[in-house]
């Protein structure tokens, strides 16, 4: 067993390292800066409590872009010179987010250890390679990201740090299975690669019915697409779908993860999901070959997720809408109900004086503001407990944490449920072939199946539909974006003249009544996010959003009542550079006979609308969106 020194390398800060929900983000070129992630790495374990370094088990791991492998070998040093007493790592320091949550709150080493925290590498659906971006964060004991209180403490240690604790250790093979061991002056330190799949593999086996599963995806009737992107989903693709489902190998797209994702951009949307949008029928030119009966993409990590039928696109808002109303029925998880937390009632009877103890749950689901109503719908008619929360997982996990929410998703391609604590794109993948496998039991011997399109419209017909899309504009110059963002907020000052510019651009929206400000009050722990949004309340109960998650301020306009339409502006703070505006804009249609209709048809004087009151083109130079989803 070889024996480490510890010693303290001096350093100085950097400007900018001021982590968010989705953790720091920068390009390789920053990262690789001397003494960057160093810097980052040691203000994370400063944040932290002592017992939550000391003597603890950590997991380091990611998507395997570029610059990963390098990241994961300073990280080992710096836990071995903080004290830690052991990491574990995916097999080629592959592990999705998802997995990584997993692992935090499943796994237990053979000596009975259990992860305290994670250092995840991943810059999620960015693109990747040595002139692309990196990113690292870190996750909780609970598997969930680090709350705010932690975050702003990682920052204020960048802004201070004056050396990082390394240890004098080789680099770690991470291509092996096996427990690598290290003396140090503390004691013992330990580095174990495992299998990066076996841990999620048995929790999915927990939650959804393989064998139901099984039986659809080797139905000679269906068939199947699974695109990973040259993502880490691809790690875990063979072994799910392949080797547990029976699906056929050649289903399989771009399931070999790449340090650059083979030169795509990993985001599962109808515009860089290329290959498997033609595939499904969807694409620009006319194929005849038929396409599958379904096809699902997913991101760099695997938390985020794209569903498509033959020919059909499903909306992120739909699809957790809909897995939400057929859960109870299709995944066993859920066969009890959508479980929130326990609630205990006690009734004093006179005059035996006895007691009478009422037991129930609070079944719960919620969404990120951004996303379509859609999930209310449900909610109201399944009288289930609804919430609805800022942008960024870390809302869901509090209400999870409580017992207060089953299942959440947002706009921008997550869903999961209370299985872990971050989005997880194959358990969507599953839980809509579960709901397929249910509504066509029946029909795998015979029968015309129930197809994905066939679902999703029955879907409408129950609850109404909501159309919806989104813009994305990437790229925006970071100055351009905010002089934008400024000017929506200034025109709250003044309704009169957000009715006439409104009505001059479309004269049958309704007129704006009320505008104030957002703020979120976490029901769990009390914190008030303040500053989420300016709302602009319609007559008709419609509503705009405008939400900006990169300078400090955020804008809403929302409904009063249930949402007929709405407009979301949003900036995203995902990228490593410049700046992305979103839009989302949605109208909610109860009429059976008027839900079959083209969304951007349908939605084209809302995008007018949008358009138009924002100048987009004047401050953006941007003539189109670089996606529509």
């Amino acid at each position: 067993m070889a024996f480490f020194n510890v010693s303290p390398v001096e350093t100085t800060p950097f400007d900018g390292q001021k982590p968010g929900t989705s953790g720091l983000r920068k390009k390789v070129k920053v990262f690789k800066q001397p003494n960057y992630l160093e810097n980052f790495v040691q203000s994370t374990f400063n944040a932290l409590t002592p017992q939550k370094v000391r003597g603890a088990t950590l997991v380091v791991s990611g998507d395997g872009r570029y610059f990963s492998k390098d990241a994961i070998q300073i990280i080992i040093k710096i836990a071995a010179g903080n004290g830690v007493r052991r990491v574990w790592v995916g097999q080629n320091g592959l592990l999705s987010t998802p997995a990584v949550s997993a692992v935090i709150r499943e796994r237990v080493g053979v000596d009975g250890s259990r992860a305290t925290g994670a250092f995840i590498l991943t810059a999620s659906h960015n693109p990747g390679g040595p002139n692309e971006d990196f990113g690292i964060k870190y996750n909780m004991e609970n598997g969930g990201p680090a709350p705010e209180g932690i975050t702003d403490k990682i920052y204020e240690n960048t802004k201070t740090i004056k050396e990082y604790l390394t240890a004098d250790l080789p680099d770690v093979d991470i291509t092996a299975i096996g427990v690598t061991s290290f003396s140090g002056h503390d004691g013992q330190f330990d580095v174990e690669v495992f299998d990066s799949a076996s841990d999620y593999v048995k929790l999915m086996k927990s939650i959804f019915d393989f064998e139901s599963i099984q039986k659809l995806l080797t139905c000679p009737k269906f068939t199947f697409c699974y695109d990973a992107l040259h993502g880490v989903a691809g790690a875990y693709a063979k072994r799910i779908f392949v080797e547990e489902l029976g699906a056929q190998e050649s289903s399989l797209l771009n399931c070999v993860p790449k340090e650059d994702f083979g030169g795509g951009h990993p985001d599962p949307n109808l515009t860089y999901a290329k290959e498997l949008v033609s595939r499904m029928g969807l694409g620009k030119s006319n194929s005849e070959v038929e396409p599958p009966e379904f096809g699902a993409a997913a991101d760099g990590d695997a938390d985020r997720n794209m569903i498509l039928g033959k020919r059909f696109f499903v909306t992120p808002s739909d699809s957790v809408a809909i897995i939400a109303a057929n859960a109870v029925e299709a995944i066993p998880y859920f066969s009890a109900g959508l479980q929130g937390v326990a609630r205990f009632y006690t009734l004093l009877c006179l005059p035996s004086l006895f007691f009478v103890i009422f037991l129930y749950n609070v079944s719960a689901v919620s969404r990120s503001m951004p996303t379509s109503s859609g999930l209310d719908v449900v909610a109201k008619n399944l009288n289930l407990k609804f919430f609805e929360v800022p942008t960024g997982w870390k809302f869901f996990g509090n209400l999870m944490d409580a017992g207060l929410c089953s299942i959440c998703g947002e706009e921008s391609f997550g869903t999961g449920s209370d299985h872990i604590r971050e989005k997880d794109g194959i358990w969507a993948v599953l839980a809509w072939l579960s709901i397929l496998a249910y509504k066509n039991k029946k029909n795998l011997g015979g029968g015309e199946l129930v197809s994905v399109e066939d679902i999703v419209r029955n879907h409408w017909a129950t609850y109404g539909r909501h159309y919806y899309t989104r813009y994305d504009y990437e790229n925006v110059d970071a100055g351009a974006a905010k002089e934008l963002m400024a000017y929506l907020v200034k025109l709250q000052s003044s309704l009169s003249e957000v009715n006439e510019i409104v009505s001059g651009i479309r004269s049958d929206v309704s007129k704006v009544v009320h505008a104030d400000e957002f703020e979120y009050k976490d029901p769990i722990d009390g914190s008030i996010s303040k500053h989420q949004g300016i709302r602009y309340l319609f007559e008709d109960g419609s509503r705009l959003f405008y939400y900006d998650s990169v300078y400090p301020w955020q804008f809403a306009l929302q409904m009063l009542a249930f949402s007929l339409l709405y407009l979301v502006f949003r900036l995203s703070g995902t990228g490593s550079e410049g700046a992305t505006i979103r839009l989302y804009i949605e109208q909610y249609e109860k009429d059976p006979s008027k839900t079959g209709r083209d969304s951007q048809d349908a939605l084209a004087p809302l995008v007018a609308v949008a358009l138009g009151l924002s100048k987009m083109q004047e401050f953006t130079g941007r003539s189109a969106p670089t996606v529509i989803t």
